[in-house]
């Protein structure tokens, strides 16, 4: 009996105190990738990708930023000294407009890609009718690209 009143006297407390809390918003600001090569990594994201670079308020040499989304980034930093191996399912994805433009700059600018399960120059249709495809950045991060509207 009086176990149950403890738990009761328990639940209620943090009843209490959870319906007093007040909502926090939460929002994605930016993600890091870190790079053994700052100049070929921007080129990378500024020309093969299509990212538009954004103003970096420490101007020190070391990093390269990127609009991702609406107030979001994609923050590019040095000093890498070693390359790595990634998982292709731990990846950034964008999406595009147009996947057969997207797939033809890759193709001009020499980067392979491949479908989920690897297939070199495959696109995935997947059954919602969403294309993908992936490939890896110069430092060997994984990323796809997708035509999904939303």
């Amino acid at each position: 009996m009086r176990i149950l009143f403890l738990y009761s006297l328990f639940v209620a407390i943090v009843t209490n105190a959870d319906a007093q809390q007040t909502k926090i918003s939460i929002r994605l600001n930016h993600t890091a990738i870190y790079v053994k090569d700052l100049q070929k990594a921007a080129f990378f994201y500024e020309h093969v990708i299509g990212l538009d670079t954004i103003p970096e308020p420490f101007r020190i040499g070391r990093h390269k930023w990127f609009r991702i989304g609406p107030k979001m980034a994609l923050h590019i930093i040095s000093g890498a000294t070693e390359s790595k191996e990634y998982y292709k399912n731990q990846h950034t994805c964008f999406s595009v407009s147009d996947m057969q433009l997207f797939v033809d700059r890759l193709k001009t600018s020499k980067v392979v890609f491949e479908d989920v399960n690897g297939n070199q120059g495959a696109i995935t249709k997947r059954v919602d009718g969403v294309q993908q495809i992936w490939f890896r950045d110069p430092d060997g991060y994984w990323i796809e690209v997708n035509d999904a509207k939303e």
